[in-house]
């Protein structure tokens, strides 16, 4: 009996953790429904009682909120497969391969981790805008395509591979770029969709690096986009809710897609060192 109320107490906390997370999400998608009037009126009503997509039109409308879609999307996707290349090959090198000074420079991957963004944001930029890469998707991928984080989270599921499956490989004959292909990687979906979520959805809403490198209307990410319905006489909230609907799509799309890799990947991936 005390076993089925902990476990019921257990879900009642659960469920009510869920509905706050929700509830943000919920309360823009139902706002984005609302006309300005109703929106501000008061006393407050969650659900509208017309709804319109009136401020879905205008979003796509008054800005090209369309090519900031493209822009994001171009960036995020590159970044990410930028990501696990760099990654699936650092961290095979770190977990599999021996050679002199390997957890010495592994260590000073970790340490790099330590170090806020905002501290090699600016020699960053300094970089970028020496190469003359402000304003082009290059600028606004190439720093972000190998992390310490990607690299130390393969490496730990890298870990978790019987030495077996490496030995008959190389009795086989395979080299070391072999062994990744065609042992390494395939068991390790999970792990690299686990990557490919926090990196895609990193990159999406990543705003203050873009906010720095480009100064092109054309060239904005849907996040800097975002703040163009901010205008002196306020927020324009229905518009703005609308686009941060449908800015949030994308993330939530690709979370269900490769939701059952990335809760397997979570709970396969050690901490072994």
């Amino acid at each position: 009996m005390n076993r089925r109320r902990f476990k019921t107490i257990k879900y009642i906390i659960l469920i009510a953790g869920a509905l706050v997370m929700i509830f943000p999400f919920f309360w823009s998608l139902m706002t984005s429904f609302k006309d300005l009037r109703e929106i501000l009126q008061n006393p407050f009503s969650l659900i509208p009682r017309q709804f319109t997509i009136k401020n879905y039109l205008s979003v796509f409308r008054k800005v090209p909120f369309a090519r900031y879609l493209l822009n994001s999307a171009v960036v995020a996707s590159v970044t990410t497969l930028l990501q696990l290349g760099t990654a699936s090959l650092a961290a095979f090198a770190f977990a599999r391969m021996r050679f002199k000074g390997r957890d010495l420079l592994f260590y000073t991957f970790l340490a790099t981790m330590m170090v806020p963004q905002q501290v090699v944001m600016i020699p960053q930029y300094l970089v970028v805008m020496s190469l003359n890469l402000e304003n082009s998707y290059t600028g606004l991928i190439i720093p972000h395509a190998a992390t310490a984080i990607s690299i130390f989270f393969l490496r730990q599921f890298f870990l978790t591979i019987p030495q077996d499956l490496e030995d008959v490989a190389t009795i086989d004959g395979c080299g070391a770029l072999r062994i990744l292909m065609n042992v390494f990687l395939p068991l390790t979906r999970p792990a690299m969709a686990t990557i490919a979520i926090f990196s895609f959805m990193w990159s999406w809403n990543n705003y203050f690096w873009p906010l720095l490198v480009i100064s092109e209307p054309e060239m904005r990410t849907v996040q800097l986009g975002l703040a163009m319905f901010k205008s002196e006489g306020g927020i324009q909230w229905g518009e703005f809710m609308a686009a941060t609907v449908v800015a949030t799509l994308p993330i939530m799309i690709a979370y269900f897609i490769a939701q059952k890799q990335f809760v397997k990947g979570i709970t396969l991936t050690g901490l072994k060192g």
